[in-house]
């Protein structure tokens, strides 16, 4: 094998689809705060978009929360699985405590290490009584940042 010629970064975006964009939105713009930015609807590719932000400069990351303008049409943008999306978080206990108190449905297992050696816990992709507000089909999991990926946001941040 040949070294490769290209480095990957980091993560440009996030692609989720539902069958509506408004319960995509309570969790990633109510719950984790995130910002819309834009909204892009094409009837070639079949999609109504809320474009949204995470981060700022080199460290942002988009966030698109795509449904179908027609269920029955393709491409089916809402039906696209996607197995999970890891997102940093500076203070796991805290967004744990806070989210559950506001209705977010959190997997078995609570937190615990992760793969890569972090903290982690994930977000229930279905929301039930209970807990209403899930991934929507998506599993979510939240990742406690070392120091020095709080350092490097806090640095950006300024």
């Amino acid at each position: 094998m040949t070294q490769r010629p290209f480095k990957i970064l980091g993560i440009q975006q996030i692609a989720i689809g539902g069958p509506s964009k408004d319960k995509l939105k309570t969790l990633w713009v109510d719950m984790l705060g995130l910002e819309v930015t834009g909204n892009f609807v094409s009837e070639r590719e079949n999609v109504d978009e809320d474009i949204c932000a995470m981060g700022k400069g080199p460290f942002k990351v988009e966030v698109d929360l795509m449904q179908p303008l027609d269920p029955e049409k393709k491409p089916a943008v809402h039906a696209t699985p996607l197995n999970h999306v890891g997102l940093w978080v500076d203070d796991l206990p805290k967004a744990v405590e806070w989210l559950s108190a506001n209705g977010v449905r959190f997997a078995p297992g609570g937190i615990r290490r992760g793969a890569a050696g972090y903290d982690i816990t994930f977000l229930h992709p279905k929301g039930n009584e209970e807990f209403p507000i899930g991934g929507e089909g998506v599993l979510v999991e939240l990742v406690q940042a070392p120091a020095e990926v709080t350092a490097a946001f806090a640095k950006l941040a300024g």
